[in-house]
């Protein structure tokens, strides 16, 4: 039985518990090629997707992304980095990493709106997963980010914009907060 797009966008949430199985082939593939079919500026399609499903280098990566956020001067990325217990992707199976080319004209919303698209479709499949800005620290660093660059097969020119944790979830959604009222206006 397929969902109506409306109630899966209304069902994602983020999730951060995680069961140890490893998502099926078939699924990946699936949301990989929600990723694909985002919109694009003018059809550049530039996005580039890395799939981990490595559980020492999701730890060594989460661990050096750490280092670096803990010399954040914001206060809260600065104590995401000193948290011992977290792992940035909440230990998941799989880690999808999201790269927008650099000379593309707008890779940032590329990127987003193939990072959606795949957080929709993963839904659709009753998989979890968890949109996750803060790896694209390790990445620019300036340090350690070509090492991991080349580690992880990202591609000359492009920028790791952002990452996606997934895998099948421990506990189902809770209840979504409440919307806020008073976010549109039309004029007619």
């Amino acid at each position: 039985m397929t969902k109506d797009i409306l109630e899966v966008v209304k069902e994602r949430r983020s999730i951060r518990s995680y069961k140890e199985d490893q998502i099926k082939e078939e699924e990946l593939e699936t949301i990989l090629e929600g990723g694909i079919w985002a919109p694009s500026g003018t059809n550049e399609q530039a996005w580039h997707f890395t799939v981990i499903q490595n559980k020492e280098l999701t730890k060594e990566i989460s661990d050096k992304t750490k280092t670096i956020l803990s010399k954040s001067e914001n206060e809260y990325i600065r104590k995401l980095g000193e948290n011992e217990k977290l792992h940035i992707f909440y230990n998941a199976p799989t880690v999808i990493l999201i790269s927008g080319n650099e000379k593309a004209i707008t890779p940032m919303e590329d990127t987003s709106a193939a990072v959606q698209n795949m957080l929709l479709v993963a839904e659709s499949l009753s998989i979890g997963t968890c949109w996750i800005g803060t790896v694209a620290s390790l990445f620019s660093d300036p340090e350690v980010g070509n090492v991991y660059r080349e580690k992880c097969g990202i591609p000359e020119e492009y920028k790791v914009m952002h990452s996606i944790s997934v895998g099948y979830k421990k506990i189902e959604n809770v209840n979504p907060p409440e919307r806020k009222k008073n976010k549109v206006n039309y004029i007619r």
